[in-house]
């Protein structure tokens, strides 16, 4: 079979060179936020193929060194600028065990992309600060990628259905920012106070909750956070909630919504609703976009909104997003 020509051009470069009938075992690598994409990947996967697959933070997929790496594996990698060590070296350890990499990342001429044996390019508004379309995001890539190794390996063939979803998928952003925009406005002016900030989602938005709490309010406000897994919070992290408690709760629409629910109605009944911004996908616009896909590119919806919310919170905090930050890109480390 072949894929749609609509595809990006590397995802059907790097795929048309696979055997992907051949593949066993696919890894998901990368760290901090590149890395919280690779959870709504893993999920599209296992919606979609029995393929085995994993997702690990790179430094601690070389130190483990899993036994199921081989030749049969395909190993994805992301890392936005290309430099971080830690993935470079990880893409370079799956080679050496006879793994197919495919590294995502911005630059072309990146150490990544030097040490993979597929590049994937994507774009990125955070480090150029130019707006994109989203069906060009790392997001778009990782799916287009997913969805064409499950064709062609014989499995379900829904690679048409995904572009024109991804098509409609940066209107729909678009729609969500003036959905939530009196939410923002609302909650901002509370948030920027708070020294703790917790954000819970489970499934495929895990990840955009994970990389809003460890990227935007740890590494860019200095808001102590945690992502907490819908399900995880009745295991012990529940304790910490009272009325004071601030949560940012993602519900999605995909299988785990249920487990989202729960937490919601917890949240509500021994929490406050004035410090419990609930972002509800099913008050989205999401038209174009097909329903398998749905709770799929939700999470980037989510995870691009919440960005808004960010800046109106670094506004009253005067903080710079960005600029400030004392370690990240500026020492040794």
């Amino acid at each position: 079979m072949s894929l749609p020509r609509s595809y990006d051009a590397g995802v059907l470069s790097a795929l048309g060179a696979l055997d992907a009938k051949s593949i066993k075992h696919v890894f998901f690598i990368a760290c901090g936020g590149s890395l919280s994409i690779m959870h709504p990947a893993k999920f599209l996967l296992d919606q979609h193929s029995p393929l085995a697959s994993d997702v690990y933070n790179a430094a601690e997929f070389v130190s483990r060194a899993p036994r199921s790496l081989d030749e049969k594996s395909l190993v994805i990698l992301c890392s936005m600028t290309g430099t971080t060590k830690e993935t470079t070296a990880a893409a370079e350890f799956a080679r050496s065990k006879g793994a197919v990499t495919i590294g995502l990342t911005v630059e072309p001429a990146s150490p990544l992309a030097t040490a993979v044996d597929h590049v994937v390019g994507f774009e990125a508004p955070y480090t150029t600060g130019v707006p994109i379309d989203a069906k060009n995001s790392n997001y778009a890539r990782i799916y287009q990628i997913v969805m064409g190794l499950v064709a062609l390996a014989g499995g379900e063939d829904l690679t048409q259905p995904l572009v024109a979803s991804l098509d409609a998928l940066q209107p729909a952003i678009d729609r969500a920012q003036e959905t939530f925009a009196p939410a923002f406005e609302d909650f901002a002016p509370r948030f920027a106070k708070q020294d703790v900030i917790y954000t819970m989602a489970s499934g495929a938005s895990y990840g955009a909750a994970y990389s809003f709490a460890i990227c935007v309010l740890m590494e860019m406000q200095w808001i102590n956070s945690q992502a907490i897994h819908a399900n995880e919070f009745f295991h012990g992290p529940f304790e910490v909630l009272d009325k004071d408690r601030c949560f940012i709760l993602l519900k999605g629409l995909d299988s785990t919504r249920p487990l989202e629910e729960r937490a919601d109605g917890f949240l509500h009944r021994f929490g406050s609703a004035e410090n419990l911004l609930v972002l509800d996908a099913e008050r989205l616009d999401l038209a174009g976009i097909d329903p398998v896909f749905a709770g799929n590119l939700v999470p980037l919806i989510f995870f691009d909104t919440l960005w808004r919310f960010a800046y109106k919170v670094a506004e009253l905090r005067k903080h710079e997003m960005l600029e400030a930050r004392r370690y990240m890109k500026k020492i040794a480390y």
